[in-house]
Order: C-alpha cells, then structure tokens, then sequence
C-alpha cells in the first residue's frame, strides 16, 4: 500500500474532516472512497460551499425542475436539496460514528447566516434542522457571535450537536468554551445524560493571516518598522497554538472533571480555513503545524489532495507556545489588534455566507419561475 500521511494524521490523534460537499460525490461513490483510502471523518458545510454546488453542477438540475412544481419558495428549494445531500452524506459516514463510538463521523450543517446575530430564531432553525435530519452524527453549525453564544449553551442543553463556527479571537473562544460547560452542565441538572452530546469549535486560520499580512505589508511601506517582515504569515498559527494552550487548560479545571466523570466528551478545536491564500506559502501550511491530539482539521478538496501526496505528519501542535506567545506581543507592541482583528473578521465571515447565500435563493427562484412558466 502506498504512503498516505492523511491516515498518520489519524494514528496521531487528530481527525480530517472535507470542508466541501456535492451531490455527485455523495452519489457516486467519491465519498465513500475518500472515507475507505483517507480515514476521512467528517464533512464541513456553508452557504458558499452550497452556492457553488448547487449553481456549477448539472446534478441538481432534475431536483430544481421537481421541486419547481411544488415549492412555494425558493427557500423551501434550498431546504430540500441541502437537507436530502447532507442526511446522504451523514449516512455514508454513520459507520464511522458507531465505530469513533460518538466521537467522529460528523456532517455539519449551518442555520441562516441571516440568524447570526438572533440567538432565539438560531435556536428555533438548529433545533428543526436537527429534527429533520434526525441523525445522531448530524452537528449545526452556529456562528460564534455574541448573541451565538446563549444559543450554543441552550443547544448544547437540548443534547444538538453543536460546530461554533467563525472563531477568530482567543477572547471569543474562552466565551464558547464557557458556553458549552455551562450548556453541559444545565443537561447534568436536569438529570439528562451528557455521552451523545459532541461539539467543535472552528478557528477561521487563512483569514486571520490574510488581514494581519495586509497590516504588516502596510508597516513595512510606510517604513515605520520593517522588522516586522518576519511575523507575516505567523498570527494564524500563534493563535491556534495559544487557543489549544486554552483548551489544555480547561481540561485540567475541577469543573471539566466533573462533566467527564458524568460521560462528557470534549468539545474539540477544529482548524478551518485551511486551504492557503498566499501563494508564497506551502500549500499545507495550515495542516502540518497543526496536528495534534483530540483535534479536527477540515480541508478543502485541493489541500486534501496536497497533503495525501506530500504532507509530512507528526506532532507539532504544542511546539513553540512561547514563541506564539512572542508572535502576538510583537503583533500588538506593532500596533496590530488582535482583538479587534478578530471582531472585523467575524463582521466579515458573516457577510462572506450572507452574500453567497442570497445569490443562490436568488438563483432558485429565478429557476423556479421559469419551469413554474414553462410547465416543466
């Protein structure tokens, strides 16, 4: 058998998940494979993901013309195609829950990003898409907004799995992170049991890097420190390396201690926006730095392949603590906010799946005209 790392990465604790879906490779066997060669655990969504989906590929073109005949909205189009891919794929990886034994196997779903910023209207739309898909290895995705965050305690309490979705900043993270303790715990005192109940937390990594090397790049011009090269293409990973830092540490609270010996499972760090931006980077620059125990790096198709083909696995994640902490000194003694980084990023991210979001609802309903006109 061939040299894969994607199945070293496995063997050293963290799982890969695909941060892409579409119907033709849920239908003809493209999943299973990658799930069989891969060790694949895991499907990542968003309304960008869908938009291209559903727009660039002839598959759902027999669906669109159907449901035409029938569906009073293009929003009830949008709920039909996406529900029927993702219960699809959630049943080709349900072998891989069972075996993880609740603990892998994982398709997300997002609500609306319209609902970011509306913790009761997230809750309603979690708990229907929850509902409807009514399987185990199902998680909804909530943005890690402010309002997000009653949201995921309340979710968490219901026993819905939960991915926080849009984490930027540390300051943030310890927020979801209490959220989900304290949605853990209101199911321990209301006598519920805790072992179905799983959740991520996803870090947005490309996106932070993006906007600090557009800072720095800014620096550097304008001559005021040109010292500052060296920290281009270094926020992400500090970040990540600390926010792990963060997440050891609850794991060594009396509070975490507690939920654990009820039947409590961690709710892991998960790496998104992995796929690199800057061309000037390695094309697994997002993967290789981060690989460590009870952790989720979701790929897009292009870094999956690139990793298959020349990643190079092994321990890193908690190398270099102290000079993560050094890189975000540096950032902020440079005038870089890091905080406030996070927050234009988060306002950013929920725009960046509105807009693509709009454009397929806009998308289906103009084709759901047309075949309601033509008598399709």
């Amino acid at each position: 058998m061939t040299h894969n790392s994607l199945l070293i990465i496995k063997s050293l604790g963290q799982s890969i998940w695909l941060d892409y879906i579409e119907r033709g490779m849920v239908v003809n066997g493209e999943l299973s494979h990658l799930i069989e060669r891969d060790g694949l655990a895991g499907i990542t969504s968003n309304p960008s993901i869908f938009e291209k989906a559903i727009t660039g590929h002839a598959d759902y073109e027999a669906d669109i013309a159907r449901l035409s005949r029938r569906a009073r909205s293009a929003m009830e189009m949008y709920e039909a195609i996406v529900l029927d891919d993702i219960g699809h794929a959630a049943d080709l990886f349900l072998p891989v829950y069972e075996k993880a034994k609740g603990r892998d196997g994982f398709v997300s779903i997002e609500v609306s990003p319209h609902l970011a910023y509306d913790a009761d209207k997230t809750v309603k739309q979690a708990v229907w898409l929850w509902e409807k898909l009514h399987r185990p290895n199902i998680m909804i995705k909530v943005p890690g907004t402010v309002p997000g965050l009653p949201a995921i305690r309340q979710l968490i309490a219901k026993g819905i799995n939960v991915n926080v979705t849009l984490l930027f900043g540390l300051g943030r993270y310890r927020e979801v992170l209490l959220a989900w303790l304290s949605g853990l715990e209101d199911r321990v005192n209301a006598g519920l049991t805790l072992e179905p109940v799983a959740s991520v937390a996803s870090f947005f990594l490309s996106r932070i890097d993006v906007l600090v090397d557009k800072r720095l790049d800014a620096l550097i011009r304008s001559g005021s420190d040109k010292s500052v090269s060296t920290l281009r293409g270094a926020a992400a990973i500090a970040y990540a390396r600390l926010a792990y830092h963060i997440y050891r540490e609850m794991q060594g609270t009396e509070r975490w201690r507690r939920l654990v010996a009820r039947g409590a499972q961690p709710q892991r760090l998960l790496w998104a926006s992995t796929g690199t931006k800057d061309p000037a980077y390695s094309d697994v620059k997002y993967v290789e730095t981060l690989i460590g125990p009870e952790t989720v790096n979701t790929l897009p198709p292009e870094t999956l392949d690139a990793y298959r083909k020349h990643g190079d696995p092994a321990l890193r994640l908690e190398q270099d603590l102290a000079q993560a902490a050094e890189v975000t000194a540096r950032l902020e003694r440079s005038g870089i906010d890091l905080e406030a980084v996070a927050q234009q990023l988060e306002v950013e991210g929920v725009k960046k799946f509105v807009e693509p979001f709009d454009k397929l609802l806009a998308s289906l309903e103009q084709r759901r005209r047309k075949f309601a006109i033509e008598g399709v």
